[in-house]
Order: C-alpha cells, then sequence, then structure tokens
C-alpha cells in the first residue's frame, strides 16, 4: 500500500486486495494519514482485485471520514470484479466512482 499527498488530498494506491485479512492495515493508515490540512481521499483500485465485507466496510469508514471534513472520497479505475461487488452491493450508488 501507498499513500501520497496531493494538495487536500489523501491518495492511496497499491492496494492488492480489501479483505479480513488487510482492511484494518488499510484503514488505520488512512486515519494515521489523513491530516486535518486534508479533506478528499481518492482510492486508486489498479491491481485491487478482490474486496470482501470488511474491505467494504473500510470503504465505507473511509467516506465516513472524508465527509466530516467536508470532503469527498473517490474510488478511481476500479476493476470489473470490484464494480460488480460495488454494483451488487448497491454501494455505486453511494460512493463516487471514476473511470472503468
Amino acid at each position: 500500500m501507498k499513500t501520497e499527498v496531493h494538495n487536500t488530498i489523501l491518495q492511496v494506491s497499491e492496494v492488492q486486495e480489501l479483505t479480513a485479512g488487510t482492511a484494518n492495515e488499510l484503514k488505520e493508515e488512512v486515519r494515521l494519514r489523513f491530516v486535518p490540512e486534508l479533506t478528499d481521499i481518492e482510492l486508486h483500485c489498479e491491481g485491487l482485485e478482490f474486496v470482501d465485507s470488511s474491505g467494504l466496510g473500510t470503504l465505507i469508514s473511509m467516506q465516513k471520514l472524508a465527509v466530516l471534513r467536508g470532503g469527498s472520497f473517490r474510488i478511481i479505475n476500479p476493476s470489473p470484479s470490484v464494480m460488480q461487488v460495488l454494483e451488487l452491493t448497491q454501494l455505486h450508488r453511494i460512493f463516487t466512482i471514476i473511470g472503468n
């Protein structure tokens, strides 16, 4: 996992899977890196192929963090398999999804 700051955006990338085994690590890393000056979170999904229910919970937590600061949470370039999970759970209606 990699995190970078660009202006007021925390960009998260190089996440390979979001499962019960990895979701808490991502959630904690985002909480640590999402300093008060930041308002938005972007999850760049290149390479992310699998998301389970724990991973979905982490995505929802990331969105809540951003919204509490008056910002937004964006999912960038989700794979077809990740997009399918988001659609099946109707979360594609809640998240801002860019690309693919």
